[in-house]
């Protein structure tokens, strides 16, 4: 899959821009502040229907206009595709696909697939287990529209519990009947994903330390494990015991939206025991991971975006990097780095095709 030309109207810092794309790799440079994410968040929001960095519709929208416009000309399995993403202030958002609106948006997601690279990928590591999940579920998501659609069930099922909690609390009164259709849904909706993601990860985890390996030069050991309240009890039986607890906080405490991903380094949390390098060796590790079994699932290469991963790797690392993108197991690149001359240097290595935007 080849994205072929793309174009900008009134997104973020951009009022008009076009780019004719190189097949293999596209460089966008400049100083801090010109638009060089910017330009990666619109591919990403061509293939996903939001922001990587700002999910608020209307902040992507320039300042001085009233709406946006992202369209991208594609290249698919030898078929032209045309994927058009625009918002208006007070208005739904909208993506079309070779003219015709998607009725929803998950619908889209997979079609596209893409694996983004970014400093921003630092909150995998320091913040809560939301964002970690979020990371899990976009990877089985975009290779398994079921998944997806459970999720989405799952979720709104749990905004429903919740909503049934406070309304019970608000009005002191209780019905357990009433509460048992909502646990008998997310039972059902949170097995499914419970086995979707153990599957997952026994899949992933061996792809994530082959890479890990390749970058750090097979220095040091890394873990990657899933961790759900599941593991030990069915969400049946963690009803019945979180009952009381549930009814004083007023929201569902237990579940598969509780569940997280622990990232250790030489048996210590990364978090608290990696240097800088090594986190951003891990961060860099999972996403490649990610670009392999999307690939492997989907039978369709990914678009890899690589956002200013250059900055506070050391010469040794970067190599490693461009090493393992330097085969064909790669489709097409997109790098943004603040200086020309270095990323020149670079893409020079890896002996194939590339542009260089000058922002």
């Amino acid at each position: 899959m080849i994205l072929k030309a793309l174009s900008l109207i009134n997104y973020k810092n951009f009022e008009t821009a076009s780019f004719t794309l190189d097949k293999k790799i596209n460089c966008f440079v400049g100083n801090n502040g010109v638009g060089k994410t910017n330009v990666l968040d619109a591919i990403y929001h061509l293939s996903f229907g939001k922001s990587y960095f700002n999910p608020i519709t209307t902040q992507n929208i320039n300042h001085d206009a009233d709406f946006f416009v992202i369209d991208g000309s594609y290249e698919k399995q030898e078929r032209g595709e045309k994927v058009i993403v625009s918002a208006k202030r007070g208005q739904k958002k909208v993506i079309k696909r070779n003219g015709k609106i998607y009725e929803r948006f998950s619908d889209h997601i997979g079609f596209l697939p893409l694996v983004i690279i970014s400093p921003a990928d630092r909150d995998l590591i320091i913040e809560g287990s939301e964002t970690r999940r979020k990371f899990m579920d976009g990877v089985i998501a975009q290779s398994d529209s079921k998944y997806l659609d459970t999720l989405i069930k799952y979720n709104k099922t749990l905004a429903q519990r919740n909503a049934l909690l406070k309304y019970f609390n608000a009005n002191h009164t209780f019905n357990k009947d009433t509460l048992s259709i909502y646990n008998e849904q997310m039972t059902s909706l949170g097995a499914i994903l419970f086995e979707k993601r153990s599957a997952f990860l026994e899949a992933f985890t061996p792809i994530f330390k082959e890479r890990y390996a390749a970058i750090s030069g097979g220095k040091e050991e890394v873990k990657l494990k899933y961790k759900s309240q599941l593991i030990d009890a069915s969400l049946e039986t963690l009803f019945e015991e979180n009952l009381a607890k549930d009814r004083a906080l007023q929201y569902t405490t237990v579940g598969t939206h509780r569940d997280d991903l622990s990232f250790k380094i030489e048996g210590h949390p990364i978090k608290k025991f990696g240097s800088q390098g090594q986190q951003k060796s891990y961060l860099i590790a999972l996403k490649l991971a990610q670009f392999d079994f999307i690939k492997s699932q989907s039978n369709t290469t990914p678009l890899l975006l690589l956002d200013d991963i250059f900055d506070k790797l050391d010469e040794n690392r970067v190599t490693q990097i461009i090493d393992l993108v330097n085969d064909d197991n790669f489709g097409q690149l997109f790098i943004s780095d603040t200086h020309a001359d270095r990323t020149e240097e670079i893409i020079k290595e890896i002996h194939q095709t590339y542009k260089i935007f000058k922002l």
